[in-house]
């Protein structure tokens, strides 16, 4: 039987549906102004407030926070993984191929990636490779490259589910990166365990030309804690996140700057409304609704500033690149053997030039994506300035990464519109890579 939450949820929308219909409105000239209060009712009807998840604790004391080291800087300009990324890179994408692949479709439709996929995708250690080798890390240098690397061979399974696998890893990352003893001795331990809670890194904000630097979402200093008031949207796994960090503009005495506040669901105020997307749609994205949220001291997480916000947006865009060479190799390697196959007027359709050209570009554009995305990864772990580097990948991924799903769709022709092939799903997925901000870190 239905919940009584699903139960008023049916009552109500059978209500605002008989008020829509209601021809009165019309003769009084309020169909306007009906129309704005039924939608915000309507939006009400499916706002569900947060549940409280497991309770962290610390499990020991910290004297001071754990960082991974950095690797040495080098004049060498040489990408090539090494045996034990490249061991990684492998072990994920054969997981990926097996796994994620013949999940995609199922998990598209539903909106959501299966619950034991993403458990079986935790044994990975992909929450661990950002987190310091003294609190139960798994690589022992900062290693945006590694995280990258295991990106890309997720995302070639499938964007959405390597979207909702990663998640928990930005949240493990960015509390090793910024946080401070008593926040990485509280909630570190949980990402290093057998049971990683589902969490989110949630930045972007419902509204056209977003900028991550002019955040709405506001902080104000009370009563020796904060108080957030804002929206979020598209939050990877929304609904099911037992730990949130969150970016909003911090107002206090000296001014407005922008601040990531770690928040656990289930406080009064904090509520999640589902948000499916054209795309990434197995990630079970939704917003979160912050109506006066009360937060202790301890949740501001490292230094107010734009500093931090902005090694934090980069971070996270170059997630987003990785994700779009993932998907764009997906791409590639089913239309090769598409092309070489499919028949037209008595020969493969890899004979016309037109179509080998298409597929020789993809590839071209596909190594050019990959590239800069390594050697702005690379700057990364090098302790080197990498903001000119991760614009450059940015562009390059959003631009040629959509321009990819879109030729891909074309090569196959009415083929390329139809859910029977993937590549329609691809190139829904690849669109995420230009508007999206925040869900990822490496």
């Amino acid at each position: 039987m239905p919940d009584l939450a699903e139960r008023s949820m049916a009552v109500g929308l059978r209500a605002l549906n008989r008020l829509a219909s209601n021809g009165l409105i019309d003769r009084l000239g309020l169909r306007d102004s009906a129309e704005r209060v039924l939608h915000e009712a309507s939006k009400a009807t499916v706002r569900t407030a947060t549940r409280a998840g497991r309770t962290f604790a610390a499990t020991q004391k910290l004297s001071k926070p754990a960082r991974q080291p950095r690797a040495g800087r080098s004049d060498l300009f040489d990408l090539t993984p090494d045996d034990e990324q490249q061991m990684l890179r492998e072990s994920v994408r054969d997981f990926a191929l097996d796994k994620l692949r013949p999940a995609a479709v199922a998990a598209d439709d539903a909106c959501a990636a299966p619950v034991e996929l993403l458990a079986q995708a935790n044994e990975l250690g992909l929450t661990m490779v950002g987190v310091p080798e003294e609190l139960g890390g798994a690589v022992a240098q900062r290693s945006a490259v590694t995280t990258v690397l295991m990106a890309e061979a997720l995302a070639q399974g499938d964007m959405g589910i390597a979207v909702a696998c990663l998640a928990p890893a930005a949240v493990s990352t960015a509390l090793s990166l910024w946080g401070d003893a008593d926040q990485q001795a509280t909630y570190l331990p949980e990402f290093v365990g057998d049971n990683v809670p589902a969490a989110a890194l949630a930045v972007l904000e419902p509204r056209v030309l977003f900028n991550p630097f002019e955040l709405r979402t506001r902080a104000r200093r009370a009563d020796d804690g904060f108080v957030l008031d804002g929206v979020k949207s598209l939050v990877p796994r929304a609904a099911d996140s037992e730990l949130f960090i969150v970016a909003a503009s911090l107002e206090d005495s000296t001014g407005v700057s922008p601040a990531l506040f770690v928040i656990e669901p289930g406080l009064t105020g904090l509520s999640v409304e589902p948000e499916p997307a054209m795309g990434l749609r197995a990630a079970a994205t939704g917003r979160l609704v912050l109506e006066g949220v009360k937060l202790p001291a301890g949740a501001l997480l490292g230094e107010p500033g734009t500093e931090l916000l902005s090694e934090c947006v980069q971070l996270g865009r170059l997630g987003w690149c990785a994700l779009a060479v993932g998907t764009g190799k997906a791409v590639l390697d089913y239309l090769i053997p598409y092309v070489n196959e499919r028949k037209a007027f008595g020969e493969p359709i890899s004979s016309r030039q037109s179509v080998a050209f298409t597929v020789a570009n993809i590839a071209i554009e596909l190594d050019g994506m990959r590239l800069a995305t390594y050697r702005a990864a690379s700057r990364v772990d090098q302790g080197l300035s990498f903001a000119r580097e991760v614009a450059l990948a940015r562009r390059l991924c959003a631009e040629r990464g959509a321009a990819i799903g879109s030729d891909g769709v074309q090569m196959l022709g009415g083929h390329g519109y139809v859910k029977e092939h993937p590549v329609e799903r691809w190139y829904r997925d690849l669109r995420a890579g230009g508007v999206m901000e925040g869900g990822l870190l490496v």
